[in-house]
């Protein structure tokens, strides 16, 4: 599992938030804290069927051959509407790890 998934996986099933919560309890912003802080705004401007295909892609483990033909869609829109999203989640686990770097 890459990194990427794995931070997924620990946001949608809210182990991230225990983590977090656990970590610090405090204001003060942990690279951890600004991953889940991040993947909260992002993951809840998405709409609720992007979302599904996220929870397909990276919860479920399903191809994009799978989701594609769960929803009978094509691949490429399947790809055009998570996309976005992994390249956002990839930013967002970069600059965290550039903050525990400093």
């Amino acid at each position: 599992m890459n990194e990427l998934e794995f931070n997924i996986r620990l946001y949608l099933t809210g182990v991230m938030k225990s983590w977090t919560d656990r970590i610090n309890n405090t204001d003060q912003l942990t690279p951890q804290r600004f991953i889940f802080n991040a993947m909260t705004e992002l993951f809840d401007s998405l709409s609720d069927d992007d979302l599904e295909l996220i929870r397909l892609r990276y919860m479920e483990r399903l191809t994009l051959s799978e989701v594609a033909s769960r929803y009978l869609l094509n691949e490429h829109t399947i790809r055009n509407h998570t996309n976005p999203t992994i390249k956002q989640v990839k930013e967002i686990i970069k600059q965290g790890n550039e903050l525990s770097i400093k």
